[in-house]
């Protein structure tokens, strides 16, 4: 019996201490979202090679962190011209001249753990004998993109920007059901708002276009929310 005690006793006590050095391995956690140094937003870039800096990501596991970057012609990021992965927080790409320009970058840890993209920063390259530059994509500011909205009225809010800063903008702004919507709700607006009455159990589509003074325009994305 005494024989039987001792056993157990031993057993217990070498359990307990196994359960306590027993090694804890902390979660995975994505690398932060890298910032965007330059270009500047909405720059002018006088030269079509041009260099991209961002502020590096950090990692709470001590990570091993890459950066994807990707530069488009457009703010929805569907023609991308350019992309590449590597550790550095800088990328040299010559691009088109006369062309605006949307980038973004995003980080990925060694366990292919990935941060959101960073805010997207636009920029013009410079074109020779250019006396007018398009306006930017419109960025949407409200009502947030696929958001449910149970109100009455909805109100439709954007910026927009233009390198020749002295330019008057104004919009058009496209409302409706249909996808892409086809019916005008704003016409020649210098308002970067609008309100428009909705109801119940819809799904909404809108964009808009941004006009400059000297005959100018882009058409912005396609943006929806529904009603419930």
């Amino acid at each position: 019996m005494k024989k039987f005690l001792y056993l157990s006793i031993v057993s217990a006590f070498f359990i307990s201490c196994g359960n306590d050095d027993a090694p804890v391995e902390s979660p995975n956690v994505a690398p932060t979202t890298p910032t965007l140094v330059s270009p500047v937003n909405n720059k002018l870039c006088t030269n079509n090679s041009v260099s991209f800096q961002w502020n590096a990501a950090t990692d709470s596991n001590n990570d091993a962190i890459r950066y994807q970057i990707q530069v488009a012609k457009n703010i929805g990021f569907s023609n991308i011209v350019m992309t590449t992965e590597s550790s550095a927080i800088y990328q040299n790409f010559t691009l088109e001249k006369a062309t605006a320009y949307y980038w973004r970058v995003k980080s990925t840890d060694n366990k292919n753990l990935s941060s959101t993209y960073s805010t997207v920063f636009s920029f013009y390259t410079s074109g020779d004998g250019v006396v007018n530059y398009l306006p930017f994509s419109p960025d949407l500011v409200s009502p947030e993109l696929n958001s449910v909205l149970i109100t009455k009225t909805a109100k439709l809010q954007w910026t927009a920007k233009d390198v020749d800063a002295q330019d008057k903008l104004v919009f058009d702004v496209y409302f409706g059901t249909t996808n892409p919507p086809t019916e005008k709700a704003g016409v020649n607006q210098e308002a970067i708002s609008l309100d428009v009455n909705i109801v119940a159990s819809k799904e909404y589509y809108w964009k808009v276009v941004v006009k400059d003074d000297k005959g100018g325009e882009t058409i912005g994305q396609t943006w929806k929310f529904r009603t419930n």
